[in-house]
């Protein structure tokens, strides 16, 4: 496994970890005994390369990548120009909508939010189709609770969005005294109606930036 940019001088060192080896041992298995995971691993570490370390501004976490065939591509939430945008995602474009009056894209690639510096980070990075939750509790969630935790201890002025219970779990990562943190429901159809919807992340987040000068995000996609 590979990673990019500035990211790599942090966090080289946890990948010669036994867990993170144990991982890429595991992964191989998957694939070798036919099982389709996802992303590919091409873009596994999409996100960061296309947001390096010193430009993180926002991080959006998810969960596990999209598990449907030809979806996930790395970035959070996000699918490839050419894919119907999921529910979950449709659901963020409604809220976009409602917090920003920005209609709806017309695809699904949050490519343009990546390279302004909002990280499109899952708690696992990878999963096999067609079975949610698959890859959890197999070394990635140690991965990215590392990169919460080097975010938050070497950076300040970050917004963290966190969207659902699982991402809320990583709050502890973080000094609420030097960055900002903000939580509801994830935008699931099952559980947006529950505290998502009116949450206003965007107008949030871009409020917070302005106020520690420095450049707010544009939502826009279309």
């Amino acid at each position: 496994m590979k990673l990019y940019s500035n990211w790599h001088q942090r966090l080289a060192q946890l990948f010669g970890s036994a867990e993170m080896m144990a991982l890429g041992d595991f992964l191989l298995q998957e694939k070798a005994a036919g099982k389709k995971i996802h992303p590919p691993s091409c873009k596994i570490f999409h996100a960061f390369t296309l947001t390096p370390f010193d430009q993180v501004k926002v991080v959006i976490l998810g969960q596990d990548p999209y598990h449907g065939p030809g979806q996930a591509h790395g970035l959070s939430f996000s699918v490839e120009a050419n894919v119907t945008p999921p529910p979950s995602l449709k659901n963020i474009y409604k809220e976009l909508q409602a917090d920003l009056g920005l209609e709806p894209a017309s695809h699904g690639d949050l490519s343009a939010w990546a390279k302004q510096g909002v990280l499109l980070l899952n708690s696992c990075l990878t999963v096999e189709e067609g079975r949610a939750g698959s890859h959890q509790n197999k070394g990635w969630e140690l991965f990215t609770n590392a990169v919460m935790d080097v975010l938050n201890s070497e950076r300040t002025n970050i917004v963290f969005i966190l969207w659902g219970r699982k991402a809320m779990r990583k709050s502890h990562f973080i000094d609420h005294k030097k960055h900002l943190v903000i939580t509801s429901a994830h935008p699931s159809p099952l559980s947006a109606y529950n505290g998502f919807f009116g949450s206003s992340p965007f107008s949030r987040t871009n409020s917070y930036l302005i106020s520690k000068n420095v450049d707010p995000i544009d939502w826009r996609l279309n």
